[in-house]
């Protein structure tokens, strides 16, 4: 995979998460996983089109989902993963993906992208239509955020 379509990933994140308040941000794992993303906890799904098409996935643990969604709703406790939560997370996955558009933009790459879809539960997975997914472990304060990205050729 091209580290042209990865990087406006990860710069977005250096860029949205202070902004929400946190200070340490960092690359974590990478891998590459064949056509199926199957994870326990949230996973919050996005789809790309334009110059580029596919998917980008972002896969979190319940625990540090509620650690993310409290942070963001300036330090509110959350006590489940409700609907408040849920929300919050769809809204910074979208915030995310929104901000590697703009970033693509400014490499003349034109993308638009999709409401954000959560899934939760245990060993949810989800297909895509690339053979290749390229996984990043990124962390803010710690918390892991896992970002597959798929994309066709």
């Amino acid at each position: 995979m091209d580290v042209n379509r990865v990087n406006p990933f990860v710069d977005s994140f250096n860029s949205v998460m202070p902004q929400l308040g946190f200070n340490n941000m960092q690359i974590g794992k990478l891998s590459v996983k064949n056509r199926e993303v199957t994870g326990s906890g949230v996973l919050i799904v996005l789809g790309i089109v334009g110059d580029i098409r596919g998917n980008v996935v972002y896969m979190l643990n319940t625990e540090d989902a509620m650690k993310i969604a409290s942070i963001m709703m300036m330090g509110e406790p959350v006590e489940e993963f409700d609907d408040m939560a849920g929300s919050a997370l769809s809204e910074l996955t979208n915030m995310l993906t929104a901000t590697a558009a703009t970033y693509f933009s400014n490499l003349g790459i034109r993308i638009d992208i999709s409401t954000p879809t959560l899934l939760q539960g245990k060993n949810v997975s989800a297909k895509m239509a690339s053979d290749q997914i390229l996984c990043v472990e990124l962390l803010a304060d710690g918390l892991p955020v896992e970002l597959n990205l798929a994309f066709e050729n």
